[in-house]
């Protein structure tokens, strides 16, 4: 796990960053919406109990085993 610290508008679009935190599998956004804004926020993720700011344990299980 390494972490990456996004504090420019520049640097969320360089990057192509969705809000924070987001989680990265080899670099891809398995979460991001492609209509979802690029750029400095929080993030709201859609889990079975409704909007939350993680994906729930299982949401992240299901997205690995889809790799």
């Amino acid at each position: 796990m390494s972490r990456h610290l996004v504090d420019t508008v520049e640097e969320a679009v360089r990057v192509g960053f969705r809000g924070s935190p987001s989680i990265l599998f080899d670099g891809v956004d398995p979460f991001a919406q492609e209509d979802a804004p690029v750029g400095l926020a929080c993030r709201r993720y859609v889990t079975p109990d409704g909007f939350a700011g993680a994906p729930t344990v299982d949401q992240l299980r299901d997205k690995l085993r889809s790799l």
